[in-house]
């Protein structure tokens, strides 16, 4: 679709609506529609996702903000699509769409990937997107039972800055699109662990402040028991805390070590695609997004 071909203005309710960039001065604007649809993002979260992302507002001719959607260039033929957000009384009035279809716009040519909730489900579906995998958000506070063993696996350590120029390749392999910026952005708000292999990093976790405490991930790990072992000792530092994970894992063993932390299920979303699958048949896979929009 050619971005010329789409409407500049809607009828939206009683008025006409604007699309226009994303702007810097817009934190406010975004995070009044996350507050709008309960999303947890603080000012902080929605920063981070400004500066690594594009999209478009919509308002209306009395500057009330209708819907946001972004999309994240992750190497050259590659986009994360996220903050799809419709104000609650006019998601049946097509705002939501009208923003996606300038995204796809955007980003045509590229394979595309996101996580759809529950009531934006039939909207992607519509434009295309087929379901990929569920993702569980699981959340809540770390408690102070044991954690169960994993299995062997390689050891594990706090992440040292010398470790960061291996990660984006392991991370490109599981993911399925290279993501340095995402990652670089990443490590200069998180702390983690890393996995060793004849000590050479082989997986890795990283963890930082979001929403209501703190978010695991991304966690890219060879199997379960890696990803486990990684995990466990962010659990621990954070006793007493609130943790949260989103993964596509769906092992039982997996569950049931984010139970004993006190990971309950909270939420589920589904993943979809738009163009090729990526990632997840290589030598490390996914265990914790980055975050909903990042993948």
């Amino acid at each position: 679709m050619n971005p010329t071909d789409i409407a500049t203005t809607q009828r939206v309710d009683a008025f006409v609506s604007a699309a226009r960039p994303l702007e810097s001065g817009d934190l406010h604007h975004l995070h009044q529609l996350a507050v709008s649809v309960a999303w947890p993002h603080r000012s902080r979260d929605l920063r981070l996702l400004m500066l690594l992302g594009r999209g478009y507002l919509a308002l209306d001719e009395i500057e009330r903000v209708l819907a946001s959607g972004m999309y994240f260039e992750m190497g050259e033929d590659f986009a994360m699509l996220g903050m799809m957000i419709t104000a609650p009384r006019l998601q049946t009035f097509g705002a939501g769409r009208w923003l996606l279809d300038r995204i796809l716009a955007d980003c045509g040519g590229r394979d595309l990937r996101l996580n759809a909730t529950r009531a934006a489900y039939r909207l992607y579906e519509s434009a295309g997107f087929v379901p990929v995998a569920t993702v569980h958000q699981r959340q809540g506070m770390v408690g102070e039972g044991p954690l169960p063993e994993g299995g062997p696996t390689c050891p594990v350590r706090t992440l040292q800055a010398s470790d960061l120029a291996a990660l984006p390749a392991l991370d490109q392999v599981a993911f399925g699109a290279e993501r340095r910026a995402v990652l670089e952005a990443l490590f200069a708000v998180s702390e983690g662990t890393v996995a060793l292999r004849d000590g050479v990093p082989a997986g890795f976790a990283l963890i930082r402040d979001f929403g209501r405490g703190r978010v695991i991930g991304p966690v890219v790990a060879e199997d379960e028991a890696m990803a486990m072992a990684l995990i466990a000792p962010l659990v621990t530092r954070h006793r007493g805390q609130f943790l949260r994970i989103d993964t596509a894992c769906d092992s039982p063993t997996f569950f049931a070590f984010l139970d004993a932390a006190g990971l309950d299920a909270f939420d589920t979303v589904t993943q979809m695609r738009l163009g090729k699958q990526r990632g997840g048949d290589g030598s490390v896979r996914t265990f914790g997004l980055a975050a909903h929009t990042l993948g």
